[in-house]
């Protein structure tokens, strides 16, 4: 169930059944977007950064729990369609995942959205997870477990990424 927290976290930063319908595009370099400042500043804070922090689950709010998920990259795709490029390290997992996630706004915050998301060989995620400044919190869904999570967001110099 900890992995399942895991990939939703990053999938929090890691979108949206509605959105898998699309045609994407295989990575994020290849259709580059013109950005406003407020996506930009988005872009730059999650790529090469860690989202340090606690979840909670529905039968144990109470209790939180320590995650990091790991961006290698995020960037725009089409419309509120972002790429993120992100690194799911789990007991003796290790994983990159190219995930398409849908990134609104409220006002300049930024806020990633899943919808009954799939996500190959961990399950179904929904979630909202707001962007301030250096930090996040949000909700997560896998179906029967959920909760809270919050947390900040640290930048990684080139070593700590591996």
């Amino acid at each position: 169930m900890k992995f399942d927290r895991l990939v939703l976290s990053l999938l929090v930063l890691v979108s949206s059944a509605g959105h898998s319908q699309k045609t994407l595009p295989a990575t994020a370099e290849s259709q580059p977007q013109s950005l406003t400042a407020a996506e930009q500043k988005f872009a730059s804070l999650l790529t090469n950064a860690q989202l340090r922090g606690y979840f909670t689950t529905w039968d144990e709010p109470e209790a939180p729990q320590k995650d990091t998920y790991t961006l290698e990259k995020i960037a725009k795709l089409n419309g509120d369609l972002w790429m993120f490029v992100a690194r799911i390290q789990y007991g003796e997992h290790d994983t990159r995942l190219p995930l398409p996630l849908p990134v609104r706004w409220a006002g300049d915050t930024p806020v990633i959205t899943l919808d009954k998301f799939p996500v190959p060989g961990f399950g179904i995620f929904s979630a909202r997870i707001v962007i301030h400044d250096d930090q996040y919190a949000g909700t997560w869904n896998g179906g029967d477990h959920g909760g809270h999570m919050y947390g900040r967001i640290v930048k990684l110099d080139s070593q700590a990424k591996d």
